[in-house]
């Protein structure tokens, strides 16, 4: 009989003291002046609590760590909330887990704006909770029409500024395949370097036919150069990427592993007495936590 699938979290939601959450991370003070503070707090305050905290159980202390939701949490204490609902992970608490949560991307927000739309909540409401006006949502709303689907679908879990979709209308859809793909294989998804591909894009790809007339045959030249040196350095930074991210995960493993056996008091006692020099290297390499930190 096979395996089952182990659940990553308990099928109810506990209810906890805010008080008694123990952060995992210092959130600045700071944040509140933030745009993300200001959309957290409107959403709880015209919606309430959609996506709950998510805690796990400390064996050691039977405290609850604070894994994600630090703002929410801090968003409900200004709020006057003094407890919360929380979703318990099962898992190690040595991982960390915000590291591998997708944040919500420019295409999941937009979609989730058309859906909820849809679904009949109106634009004044639906603004309120996302701390924007009403014309900032119709532009959201339309964010994709003029873009096509497979540059949509390079780009759908990517974290970006609307105004990188906009730079995309200007082009023909196979121009905006090329300039999505040049995108991922650099890991680059800033306004200005969406501009300097629409610039370095031929007139015959645009989607008006037509260049700047203030651009200079040199300058053109150049910006289609970058683009070219780019792309020739796309294989080594993709075998780069892919090498160095095997690495962290092994030593990510590595790390917990260590961390369950020096927690166990004989075997920490048997590898002081009889191989200290073994024991001081794993006791080092626990307390590399700077490699957990890395994964993006």
């Amino acid at each position: 009989m096979g395996m089952g699938i182990k659940q990553g979290f308990k099928n109810e939601l506990v209810e906890l003291a805010i008080a008694d959450l123990r952060l995992t991370k210092k959130i600045s003070v700071n944040i509140k002046q933030g745009r993300k503070y200001s959309q957290v707090l409107s959403s709880l305050r015209e919606v309430g609590l959609i996506e709950p905290p998510v805690v796990v159980l400390c064996n050691k202390t039977q405290e609850y760590l604070l894994l994600d939701g630090h703002i929410r949490v801090m968003a409900l204490e200004e709020l006057g909330e003094t407890r919360t609902k929380c979703l318990v992970s099962v898992d190690d608490e040595g991982y960390t887990y915000n590291k591998f949560i997708n944040r919500l991307s420019a295409v999941q927000e937009h979609k989730m704006i058309v859906k909820a739309l849809k679904a009949g909540v109106s634009e004044t409401k639906l603004a309120a909770a996302l701390n924007l006006d009403v014309t900032s949502l119709r532009s959201k709303k339309s964010m994709l029409d003029g873009v096509c689907r497979e540059a949509v679908d390079l780009l759908k879990d990517k974290i970006m500024s609307e105004s990188v979709f906009r730079v995309l209308k200007k082009m023909k859809p196979m121009r905006q395949i090329i300039a999505a793909r040049n995108m991922n294989a650099l890991n680059r998804y800033s306004h200005a370097y969406a501009k300097g591909l629409l610039v370095a894009t031929p007139a015959n790809e645009l989607l008006n036919d037509k260049k700047s007339k203030k651009m200079s045959q040199a300058e053109l030249g150049k910006y289609i150069r970058l683009e070219e040196e780019s792309l020739s350095l796309t294989g080594d930074v993709n075998a780069l990427r892919d090498s160095y991210c095997t690495y962290v995960m092994n030593m990510t493993h590595a790390h917990s592993y260590l961390k369950r056996i020096i927690s166990n008091v004989k075997i920490a006692d048997y590898l002081s007495r009889h191989h200290a020099e073994v024991y001081e290297e794993f006791v080092k390499i626990i307390g590399m936590t700077f490699l957990m930190n890395e994964i993006d």
